[in-house]
């Protein structure tokens, strides 16, 4: 696996872009914006209506397209591939699926394989369809670069270039260890999401009353699709079953630790506390790396804008921010998150200011 800039081809000719959902019409938007032509098609003609309306680019007519990127539900993108390499036979032709093993597995020996490498921006969100585009959808994320055996150097170049152009951070790993690697990171969480929340279904109103952030959290991505998500995992179902068989033996243990009531209930909650210590933030550095300052916001216009301005004041750079809304009062909780050893200086700096700040 090897990480990296823009490859050596530039982008000069048309990109046409296969499918108009969410992923499709983001990138048509940071690629138009990047001042570079797109082309669309979709069988579903509201979607690509709704793509070009929002600028995304235009309806596909004619002319050869340098690149063409398969947007579309899993299930359909390894004969989306095919087709794009028989019907442009000078084009590159990458996608956006988030499982590959299977779909260099379904292609085979096809004309033009060569002309073909994988491509899965982590760029997704809860919500779906074009309408849910943005320009800024793949700025800062990672993209994972697929190469198979077969794939010409060229074709990962573009894509490589492709990638970066439009904010992303490329990432070069064989078919199989990404599947690995998405099930884990992606995979994984999502159904664990799904779990939690489904738990919440029965439960009373009195109950739901009491939850947090940490609730909306763990459950915020559970809200996603079904049908799209039914073809991920079952796309990916050895490398996800892998993890869920650990998980559940993991549970077992755990059941035991609560009964026991041991120290062992202990060490399984360090193992958790260390594992977020392990995910990458801003610039590769660890959540340990930052503070959080907690400060109340009255929920009423140009509060949020004050807050930045008198940060910015304080000479405190903010690393990432985050809302929380307390349950029946119009006031927010801002969680600012900054270097350690600024965040004393920024609980005295906007206490100063009046507000509400602490750590």
């Amino acid at each position: 696996m090897t990480t990296g800039l823009a490859g050596s081809s530039p982008l000069t000719g048309p990109v046409l872009i296969v499918g108009c959902g969410l992923m499709g019409t983001s990138l048509g938007l940071a690629l138009r914006s990047d001042g570079h032509d797109v082309y669309l098609a979709d069988i579903d003609e509201t979607h690509l209506a709704m793509a070009e309306g929002l600028g995304a680019g235009v309806a596909a007519t004619s002319g050869a397209p340098q690149l063409v990127v398969i947007a579309v539900p899993p299930d359909s993108a390894a004969p989306a591939i095919a087709d794009a390499l028989s019907a442009w036979p000078d084009a590159f032709v990458t996608d956006l699926a988030s499982v590959k093993h299977g779909i260099v597995g379904a292609l085979g020996d096809v004309e033009g394989i060569e002309r073909y490498v994988g491509g899965h921006p982590m760029a997704g969100t809860e919500r779906s369809g074009p309408l849910g585009a943005s320009d800024l959808l793949f700025e800062g994320r990672a993209w994972a670069i697929t190469p198979h055996p077969r794939s010409a150097p060229a074709a990962v170049a573009l894509v490589e270039h492709v990638a970066a152009s439009v904010g992303a951070t490329t990432i070069v790993m064989d078919t199989e260890e990404h599947d690995r690697a998405v099930a884990l990171v992606s995979h994984l969480p999502h159904l664990m999401s799904v779990l939690t929340a489904a738990r919440l279904e029965p439960a009373t109103t009195e109950q739901l009353a009491l939850s947090g952030p940490g609730l909306r959290d763990v459950t915020r991505i559970a809200g996603s699709g079904s049908t799209m998500w039914q073809q991920i995992l079952t796309s990916n179902a050895d490398a996800v079953g892998a993890l869920l068989g650990a998980v559940r033996d993991d549970i077992d243990r755990l059941l035991v630790s609560l009964e026991s009531g041991d120290e062992s209930l202990t060490r399984f909650l360090d193992r958790g506390r260390k594992g977020t210590q392990r995910v990458p933030g801003k610039h590769g550095t660890s959540p340990s790396d930052q503070a959080i300052v907690f400060v109340q916001v009255a929920d009423r216009p140009g509060e949020l804008q004050r807050l930045m301005t008198d940060t910015g004041q304080s000479g405190v750079n903010i690393e990432d921010i985050r809302i929380d809304h307390d349950l029946g009062r119009e006031v927010g909780v801002v969680e600012v998150y900054v270097s350690p050893t600024a965040a004393d200086h920024l609980v005295g700096a906007l206490v100063g200011r009046g507000w509400s700040a602490y750590r």
